[in-house]
């Protein structure tokens, strides 16, 4: 037991530190809005693992693995998805305006943070594959599945935000270089362009 659980915190770690759309789109909140709105996103991205965890624990999630038609589905929407962000973030660059148009009141919007980390998660059908192929084999021989894997499910929430509070951080410490206007604009310019290249990536990817 202690084992499958040591061998499947390792795993989880080497996902969280490979770069993709969710680490793209957190960086960029924490950056542009600071570290309470990326904190946040982080929150709505974790709680998108958490739904992918439970898909698999009670046998959702197979239905990617097994269904071309479902996960080209979900592939197709999650790069729309992204695409729509990036071009969203090079359209604020190019209007000199680098700043989200979701602001109240002169406060950025946490529920709009929390949902688009959900979404970004929520989005990525290569994270339910992730789900469905890889936490069953971590489960030892004789235990019972569904606890494990959701005991799993849990693990792979915690240590993805473990890893994610410290990314939100270390761009919390660079955020006042940022708040300058051109600054912003070549920020929302890099950030777009990453978003738009990670949705054709995953549009284009089989």
């Amino acid at each position: 037991m202690l084992t499958s659980l040591l061998t499947f915190a390792g795993a989880a770690c080497l996902i969280a530190m490979v770069p993709g759309p969710s680490t793209a789109v957190i960086l960029r909140r924490s950056v542009l809005h600071g570290r309470t709105s990326g904190m946040v996103t982080v929150l709505g991205n974790e709680a998108g693992v958490l739904l992918w965890g439970l898909a698999a624990a009670f046998g959702l999630s197979a239905v990617l693995v097994a269904s071309e038609i479902a996960y080209n589905v979900m592939r197709i929407a999650g790069a729309a998805f992204l695409i729509w962000m990036g071009a969203q973030a090079l359209w604020r660059a190019r209007r000199g305006n680098a700043a989200d148009e979701e602001a109240d009141g002169g406060r950025v919007s946490h529920w709009r943070a929390f949902r688009l980390g959900l979404l970004t998660n929520a989005a990525n059908p290569k994270a339910g594959v992730f789900a469905v192929s890889l936490l069953p084999q971590f489960v030892p021989s004789g235990a019972p599945v569904l606890p494990m894997l959701l005991l799993f499910s849990a693990m792979w929430a915690l240590i993805d935000l473990v890893w994610y509070f410290g990314l939100v951080w270390l761009a919390g410490r660079v955020r006042a270089t940022f708040q300058r206007p051109a600054v912003r604009r070549r920020m929302e310019r890099v950030s777009g362009t990453v978003l738009v290249a990670l949705g054709v990536r995953l549009a284009a990817q089989p």
